[in-house]
């Protein structure tokens, strides 16, 4: 039985796409409708404990992300692929690429967590640890991470996709996944094509966090930086961010 997704097109360059914390299958903004078919196959999936596999029981971490992402790739018979990844799935992404190294052609992180986690002081840790529980951490996270300069009623309707998309569980137990775990030697110096797309507007994971982390590691790797954008260019900026994104991997 394939594990559940969403899958968009129909073209011949398949691509395997990682969704954020907040995110799910159906968690990618306007991105999924400006896909061109024609020339790509996207699989969205979700992870155990979101979307339709919120009641799918798993340890949740970023290994099992990458177990479960290579299983749908074999699901669907495809032997390689480029993987896109955002926020916490650029970690997972990256992991598949530890993993599974001769099937990934191409390698996308928008805004993505590097393989190494993310530092937290005690006070953000305090907000991100009581995300899973309390809506308005939420909420805070999403302005926070978006330049505090988004309509409040996007930012409400961001927080009700994120409670309705999740369990309390599998949210609060991927913060440790994404932010603790630290694979950096498994993936430093792959030669991989690696693109990372930030916004200018997020404040942890923009360009100087990229420049010391996804620019070290991978030799042929590119930076873009979306001017308009915060940490949710498939919201914010979504036909620039498609246009990057293909561009890229359709070389």
């Amino acid at each position: 039985m394939t594990i559940g997704h969403v899958g968009v097109g129909h073209g011949p360059r398949r691509v395997l796409a990682l969704h954020g914390w907040f995110g799910s299958a159906r968690g990618w903004g306007w991105l999924p409708e400006l896909i061109d078919g024609e020339r790509f196959t996207w699989a969205f999936l979700d992870y155990r404990g979101y979307g339709e596999r919120m009641a799918v029981a798993g340890e949740h971490s970023i290994a099992e992300i990458s177990a479960d992402a290579l299983a749908l790739a074999d699901s669907l018979g495809w032997e390689t692929f480029s993987v896109v990844g955002h926020s916490m799935g650029g970690s997972a992404a990256q992991r598949v690429l530890a993993d599974a190294p001769d099937r990934v052609e191409r390698l996308v992180g928008i805004s993505p967590v590097p393989a190494g986690g993310v530092p937290f002081d005690l006070r953000s840790w305090a907000l991100f640890d009581g995300a899973a529980g309390n809506p308005d951490n939420r909420r805070a996270i999403i302005d926070l991470t978006t330049g505090n300069r988004l309509a409040g009623h996007w930012l409400d309707a961001m927080v009700r996709f994120s409670l309705d998309q999740s369990t309390p569980e599998a949210f609060g137990a991927y913060l440790t996944a994404w932010a603790r775990t630290d694979f950096t030697d498994e993936v430093k110096g792959n030669p991989v094509p690696a693109l990372a797309v930030v916004g200018a507007h997020d404040p942890a994971l923009g360009a100087d966090t990229i420049r010391e982390t996804w620019m070290r590691h991978y030799p042929n790797a590119d930076l873009e930086v979306l001017a308009e954008a915060g940490h949710y260019a498939m919201y914010e900026t979504p036909v620039r961010l498609v246009t990057v994104v293909e561009e890229f991997l359709g070389r």
